[in-house]
This record gives structure tokens, sequence and C-alpha cells, in this order.
């Protein structure tokens, strides 16, 4: 049942941080670029719009595994995914999954460069503190008591 729990958690903090870092393998190097993501949970997947132009496209060909990062950190509240990327060009997805936020690179969802890049998360790792002002007090108690502070609900979780 705990993990159940640390499932739908990690779910919930992805919903509601949007963003995250999609780091991708570059040859020897990662590399990272922020993204808008759209979960979901009941398909156990996270897309992406992307462009058919960008390299990400190639990388994740190539090296299919990724990390998604998401933070948000005002709240304290943190999530990192691992899990496997591939390139879809489902047209009818991409207009399901078409926003605001894709109005900044793209003019309509018909545009054929865009691309869905879904990533089936296989594990993930979630941070969730009371916030920033309570973590303080928090951290500055346990300074003074030489004890370590509770910093809210931290959980590896197996999606």
């Amino acid at each position: 049942m705990v993990e159940q729990d640390d499932a739908t958690r990690v779910w919930e903090l992805i919903d509601r941080i949007g963003f995250c870092m999609l780091t991708t393998r570059n040859g020897d190097n990662l590399r990272a670029r922020p993204m808008s993501a759209y979960s979901a949970q009941l398909e156990n997947a996270v897309y992406f719009l992307t462009d058919l132009g960008s390299h990400k496209d190639d990388e994740v060909a190539r090296w299919p595994s990724v990390c998604l990062a998401f933070a948000d950190t005002k709240a304290q509240k943190y999530v990192s995914v691992s899990g496997t990327a591939e390139v879809q060009n489902d047209r009818e997805k991409i207009r399901e999954l078409w926003a605001t936020p894709a109005k900044a690179w793209w003019d309509n969802p018909d545009d054929p460069s865009i691309r869905i890049l879904k990533v089936s998360p296989t594990s993930a790792e979630y941070w969730d503190s009371p916030g920033t002002i309570i973590s303080y007090i928090k951290m500055a108690a346990a300074a003074v008591t030489n004890s370590k502070p509770d910093m809210g609900d931290n959980a590896e979780v197996t999606l």
C-alpha cells in the first residue's frame, strides 16, 4: 500500500510542477533542457511536444534512457524520474496535448515538424518537504539540538 501511495504522490508532484529538465545522453556527455511535461498516469507516460529538427530526437533514438528532474524550489518539492524515451509522430496525440506553451514554438498543432516525445517511467524518487520557511526552522532547531531535521517525505518508487 505504501508503494502505491508513493507512486500516486510522484504523479501528483509531476502534475503540480509541470515543467522539468529533460536529460538525455549526447555521446559521452549528458545534456539537460527545460521542457513542459504532460503526465498520463493511467498510461504510465510523460509526454512532451518536441521539434523534428531538435537534437534530442537523435539522442533518444541512440540512447533512450532519460531522466526528468522536476523542481518547485519555493515549495521544496522535487521529483527525479528515470525512464525510456521514444519519439512518435502521433498527430492525434499532438492535437490532444496542444496547449499554450506549445504556441511559443509552433503556430498550430498541424505543423509537420512537431513530434511527441514519450517517456515511460521505470522509477522515481521524490522529496516533499513542508516548504522553505518551515524547512529553515527545522534545520535551525536541529543545529541547536545536534539532531537531524525531519525534512519531509522522501521515497524511491518503482513505476
